[in-house]
């Protein structure tokens, strides 16, 4: 005799997965930056971003990259990829998905720099780059 639970297949695949769950609560972490005073950047390209076409539904793939310079703050890496997957069933354009990325980045970690560039994956014949940037006032 088994000692699972009675729940049938149906009730246990509407349930939320572990990594559904983490996505969808995910948010940027931040940590103090190791060198602060110190210039140095950091590259993280992001290679399966997705989204949806807020005009098709159909989705869109990216490699996004990010180039920043920290000032106290720096991403942690694992919240910077969860955040990133949250966008796969959001219906967005490649402008503002990179748009809001830079800004959602900002807010977390106040760079001295930050450059975010799309580089979406040619559909239709046409092939997209947003590329945006910060520069922290001072």
């Amino acid at each position: 005799m088994s000692n699972s639970s009675p729940e049938t297949t149906s009730q246990v695949e509407q349930q939320i997965k572990y990594g559904e769950r983490n996505i969808a609560e995910g948010k940027l972490i931040t940590f103090p930056n190791p060198r602060v005073g110190r210039r140095y950047n950091i590259d993280i390209c992001l290679p399966e971003f997705t989204c949806k076409c807020p005009f098709s539904g159909y989705p869109d793939f990216a490699t996004i990259h990010i180039t920043y310079i920290p000032d106290e703050k720096v991403v942690e890496l694992k919240s910077l990829k969860l955040y990133i997957n949250s966008y796969r069933d959001r219906y967005i354009s490649h402008e503002e998905s990179a748009n809001q990325i830079l800004d959602d980045f900002v807010a977390a970690c106040d760079p001295l720099e930050v450059t975010v560039k799309a580089d979406f994956a040619p559909r239709g014949n046409v092939h997209t780059i947003i590329e945006v940037r910060h520069l922290k006032s001072t």
